[in-house]
């Protein structure tokens, strides 16, 4: 077998693999975390989560097989280690940075929603109490 197919195979498998690990440890940690951005919404909570994994297979999929194709062949073993290496950490590259931003969206939306709670007085006022008067 070509040593070049040999890389591909290799990177095909570790790019999945690690893509499907990184989806499930986001979607098992990351469900509480939008219940709490979605104010206990559990229901809502769980479809946003599967929404954001579907889209985060989509993308990283999309891109690892964007990503697949190389310009040389792969004439030594030294050669598949520089080709994987690259490859694979492009890959892992772009599932941080996806993960960074979706944290960050998470978290500015967890922050308005903060902003505007505290924003409501816990309570009604129960009277109004006149300042007092300067000269008094």
């Amino acid at each position: 077998m070509d040593r070049t197919v040999i890389a591909y195979v290799i990177y095909l498998v570790v790019s999945i693999g690690l893509t499907v690990w990184v989806a499930r440890t986001l979607s098992r940690n990351g469900r509480v975390f939008l219940a709490d951005v979605l104010r206990g919404n559990e229901k809502l909570a769980d479809a946003v989560n599967h929404l954001l994994v579907v889209g985060f297979y989509l993308v990283n999929l999309g891109f690892v097989a964007l990503y697949l194709s190389g310009d040389d062949t792969i004439e030594d073993t030294r050669g598949v280690f520089e080709a994987l290496s690259t490859k694979l950490g492009v890959v892992l590259l772009v599932l941080g940075v996806m993960h960074l931003g979706n944290v960050y969206v998470l978290n500015r939306i967890r922050r308005r929603g903060v902003l505007e709670r505290e924003q409501l007085p816990p309570v009604g006022p129960q009277e109004w109490i006149a300042p007092p008067t300067a000269g008094a």
